[in-house]
């Protein structure tokens, strides 16, 4: 009977959150063994914390079957969809030492629920240091602390999607593993204005079903939180690092050389490269500038990444699986950047976004290289970049209205279908609300 009652409760206490406690306030009589038993149940969970949004969306691409990067490919016969782009549940835990007013731990469990399947996005606990208020643990799964847009929230972020770079690199930018943080939490120390992440992570993130090999990866970012430069403006910097790789398990390594005067992808077939690192080596580097005018503000950001990554052939993503038999390790230097441009139109509810990024996957070729004649580079190095330019609307507090056009340019080649532009260009409306 006990097993029946506590879930029973637990579900109408999170209901309450909902309704303000209307319905099970009205339940609490403390007069009664019943009353009394929901009374401490409330204090309990006096710290639980609940919020959450979806994004409904409409879009509209400029060819049927368009593949991009813009909520995912649209279907062969199709160049319209409704989709639900995100839909999102996250509970907080913070827990209070007594007599004291500063946290000692927090868990966070969010998921996501869309038309095609539930996932979860965040299992962590954080345990804080509360002596010198200086350090925090994290771990379980949560955002690796890498770049500025990969850890700004999709709800809080202008443009409807992180750019290709971003989601290429580090899929759902999610990952397994634990950090230890440099926060101070004291307001008279100098060092505030520092925040220092320091973490080991599995390395495939959610793109793999397990973590496929035991080398770590070790990401850090190192920032400047925003300072007032003067009344009106604040700037924030940040350089971020990743020192991570793949275990080997095929001889098999590919990079790009030059053979006869053409550019090529040369196999490295040496029994010694079984159980050798291929590397992934990113490093970023990313500043936020925000001025505050009579109408609102206006906001630069800017962030530049560059490195080597390993992945398939066909792909420069971040692969999900170990590769196997004769499958080969393509070692490619790349580089890719994003800058935003936001401004409030007469105040703060009125707001105009312009993106511009560009993702490049093997830096070591570029345009009519890819697919002459005698070489055997492929689709997979094509470099794109992304026109991104839109009006938002603050409806209110929890609604908020996002017209977005993404015009999309891919390098020329002598590839068959990327002898021009593809038309893979994207609109988007999207209704987002929020609690």
């Amino acid at each position: 009977m006990l097993k029946m009652k506590l879930p029973f409760l637990v579900v109408l206490l999170l209901f309450s959150q909902f309704v303000r406690g209307q319905y099970l306030m009205d339940m609490v009589d403390t007069t009664k063994d019943m009353g009394k038993g929901m009374l401490s149940l409330l204090n309990r969970f006096d710290n639980v914390r609940m919020s959450g949004y979806i994004q409904p969306q409409f879009q509209v691409a400029q060819s049927k079957g368009a593949k991009g990067f813009a909520g995912g490919d649209f279907a062969p016969n199709s160049n319209s969809r409704f989709m639900l782009r995100r839909a999102r549940v996250r509970f907080d835990y913070i827990n209070f030492p007594k007599a004291s007013n500063k946290p000692s731990l927090q868990f966070v469990f969010q998921f996501d629920a869309t038309e095609r399947s539930v996932n979860v996005r965040d299992v962590w606990g954080r345990i804080f240091e509360n002596k010198y208020k200086l350090f925090a643990f994290t771990t379980g799964l949560f955002a690796r602390p890498f770049s500025y847009e990969l850890n700004l929230s999709s709800g809080d972020r202008e443009s409807p999607e992180r750019g290709r770079m971003s989601q290429i690199l580090m899929k759902t930018e999610r990952d397994l593993g634990a950090m230890i943080s440099f926060d101070p939490r004291v307001k008279t120390t100098k060092l505030k204005i520092l925040k220092i992440d320091l973490g080991v992570f599995n390395g495939p993130g959610l793109s793999s079903p397990t973590d496929y090999d035991s080398h770590k990866d070790i990401i850090g970012r190192i920032a400047l939180k925003p300072q007032s430069i003067t009344k009106n403006v604040t700037l924030g910097v940040a350089a971020s690092l990743l020192a991570g790789g793949l275990t080997q398990n095929t001889k098999y390594v590919y990079t790009t050389q030059i053979i006869g005067g053409n550019k090529n992808f040369v196999v490295d077939s040496a029994a010694s490269n079984f159980g050798k690192i291929a590397p992934r080596k990113y490093y970023s580097i990313d500043a936020q500038l925000k001025i505050k005018n009579k109408v609102g503000f206006t906001e630069l950001r800017a962030e530049y990444i560059s490195g080597k990554q390993t992945a398939s052939s066909v792909s420069s993503e971040t692969p999900g699986l170990a590769f196997t038999g004769t499958e080969g390790y393509y070692v490619r230097k790349f580089s890719g950047a994003y800058f935003y441009f936001l401004q409030n139109l007469g105040s703060t509810h009125h707001q105009i976004g312009i993106k511009y990024d560009w993702y490049d996957p093997n830096t070591e070729v570029k345009g009519t290289e890819i697919g002459s004649a005698g070489n055997n580079i492929n689709a997979a190095n094509i470099k794109y970049s992304t026109l991104g330019f839109g009006y938002l609307y603050y409806i209110s507090e929890n609604v908020k209205l996002v017209l977005w056009y993404d015009k999309i340019t891919n390098e020329k080649t002598r590839l068959s279908g990327f002898t021009d532009d593809v038309k893979d260009n994207v609109f988007t409306c999207r209704l987002q609300f929020r609690f």
